[in-house]
């Protein structure tokens, strides 16, 4: 039956039941949601799905809390929170709705979850400190989304579900915009799996647009790509390939008499009629033509091979 309300807790909100929400209202955009802590409300009925309160966890039943004894944990012990229980059973569902590909989605949703729901869960459990963050914990999103909440001395009886929905508005531009991200990469797979094709032996990989290539280079195994080419809106690019999906370090770096230079300097430094721009980090760099953009990947691939 398709539910007429989505029920959460009232008073100050959080993470867990504002992403929730974001799933769940992609879903069912015709159902009102209900923040409430009444015993009316929060016990299980046909007409509703109820999360982040009432106590129990029962997905036949669509309660969906975390609070209580015995509350639901991964088979790894870690904990869920509302979001990740309303991630478990509708994940799948939101994906196809955003128009993901079917054959995507089992990826894109194991992905997200591991990356995306398992921080959020362990964060709204204690399980994981916003501390571990350094001097960025009070930028995760999390901590960002409560600073929407209204400040104590506002007494407007209307300020809680006024900031509650512009939060919602807010969580929804990241999450879509995220998985808009992981589907992309899924996309550029193929086309980045041409290209090494026809590179074969060849340092420098050329693509026909910018778009995500480490995941698949990794995953063809192409160590002996260095550099990647793709063109730009009114010039090209020539970029370094990061070692890590989490660090900067790159196979190779741009020529150190490269650094920070641009047009004149950098044709006189490279020698390279056409050459542009590199950045003083030696990771990425422009060119004016193809054939300019290509010379300058050769060379740097000449001087990181030396």
């Amino acid at each position: 039956m398709t539910p007429d309300f989505l029920v959460t807790h009232s008073g100050g909100f959080h993470a867990d039941e504002l992403l929730s929400s974001v799933v769940l209202t992609r879903l069912y955009p015709g159902a009102r949601i209900i923040r409430s802590r009444a015993p009316e409300w929060i016990a299980p009925a046909p007409d509703r799905i109820i999360y982040d309160v009432g106590g129990a966890y029962d997905a036949e039943k669509r309660i969906f809390d975390h609070h209580q004894r015995g509350a639901p944990q991964r088979e790894d012990g870690r904990p869920y929170s509302s979001f990740g229980l309303v991630w478990k059973h509708y994940g799948r569902d939101y994906l196809a709705a955003l128009g993901l590909p079917a054959a995507h989605i089992e990826a894109i949703h194991a992905d997200f979850d591991a990356d995306f729901v398992l921080p959020v869960d362990l964060m709204d459990n204690g399980a994981l400190e916003p501390s571990v963050a350094g001097p960025l914990a009070g930028l995760t999103l999390p901590v960002l989304l409560e600073t929407l909440k209204p400040e104590f001395d506002n007494s407007d009886p209307e300020a809680g579900e006024q900031a509650f929905m512009a939060a919602l508005a807010i969580a929804r531009s990241f999450v879509e915009a995220g998985l808009g991200k992981k589907a992309a990469k899924r996309r550029a797979e193929a086309i980045v799996q041409k290209a090494i094709g026809e590179t074969g032996e060849g340092r420098v990989l050329e693509l026909p647009m910018g778009m995500p290539f480490r995941a698949a280079i990794v995953a063809a195994g192409a160590d002996h790509l260095l550099f990647v080419v793709h063109p730009r809106e009114k010039d090209w690019c020539i970029t370094g390939i990061r070692r890590a999906e989490d660090g900067f370090e790159l196979r190779a770096d741009l020529p150190a008499s490269w650094a920070g230079l641009s047009n004149g300097a950098l044709e006189a430094a490279s020698g390279i009629q056409g050459a542009s721009f590199c950045h003083n980090g030696r990771f990425i760099a422009a060119a004016a033509t193809r054939e300019a953009a290509l010379a300058m990947a050769e060379l740097a691939v000449a001087e990181a091979l030396v």
